[in-house]
């Protein structure tokens, strides 16, 4: 059976656990991404995000079909409020930081047939791992003070595995969408004196169960999202949150993807 695809035309739209707008929003799509369309239900569509497997509902309204996944060349937007206009119309959109643009061979951007175009070049990049360890905190640190939210992957409000995710889709290092799942990847780093810029922790509850995640700074630092995205102390018990004045999570694991 052929696949039924479709994309995000909007800047973002909410995923959520069953068909209906009451339900638990459990991630967001950004601008560009696209999907596989599993299932309909009324105006609802069950869907499967390209770029990490993720599944859940969105609303069809909010959604456009495409025929294929074309092998264009994917660039992202490396910073909040790059802005793409509809051809042949005044229809701005404000992109997230983390949207996926993709260009054709002539360098038109379009989102299935819609071409658009952007004015902001010195934020949209192709995607390097290369440039990761020098440009990571820069990247990290401009979601700082941005509120935590469930389910969220943008700088209106994000939740600790979408920061992670995010930060990392624009070095082209794809990883999955929730902190259990993106520590059973990459490769361990057994002491966390040996920990490097751009490693993630993961930290677990009182079942020991992978709840949290944060980028590592450095072996003493950490930027994750909790309440907000901010800087806490880290050592080999776990996160002291400035905050609070005591340890807020526990570390289980260090993983390093590159």
């Amino acid at each position: 059976m052929e696949k039924i695809l479709g994309t995000c035309f909007l800047s973002v739209i909410p995923m959520r656990a069953q068909a209906s707008h009451k339900a638990e929003m459990i991630s967001q799509l950004l601008f560009g991404e696209t999907f596989e369309i599993l299932e309909k239900q009324d105006e609802w569509v069950y869907i499967k995000n390209t770029y990490d497997d993720y599944m859940g509902w969105v609303e069809e309204k909010q959604i456009i079909y495409i025929k294929a996944l074309e092998p264009e060349t994917e660039k992202v937007t490396s910073a909040f409020g790059v802005s793409v206009v509809k051809q042949d119309t005044d229809n701005k959109s404000i992109l997230p930081l983390g949207a996926t643009l993709p260009f054709s061979e002539n360098n038109g951007l379009k989102i299935g047939d819609i071409p658009y175009d952007t004015a902001d070049t010195n934020d949209v990049v192709e995607p390097q791992s290369t440039a990761f360890r020098e440009e990571v905190l820069r990247v990290a640190k401009q979601f700082i003070d941005v509120p935590y939210l469930w389910g969220g992957r943008t700088h209106f409000g994000i939740d600790c595995s979408g920061f992670s995710q995010i930060v990392y889709k624009v070095f082209g290092i794809k990883i999955k969408r929730d902190a259990w799942q993106q520590a059973e990847e990459g490769k361990l780093v057994a002491f966390l004196s040996e920990a490097q810029t751009g490693d993630l922790a993961f930290f677990d509850n009182e079942e020991g169960r992978i709840t949290h995640v944060g980028i590592m700074i450095n072996n003493s630092l950490i930027i994750h999202a909790s309440g907000r995205v901010k800087i806490d102390l880290i050592d080999d018990y776990g996160i002291f949150s400035s905050d609070l004045k005591q340890y807020s999570h526990k570390l289980r694991i260090i993983k390093r993807f590159i």
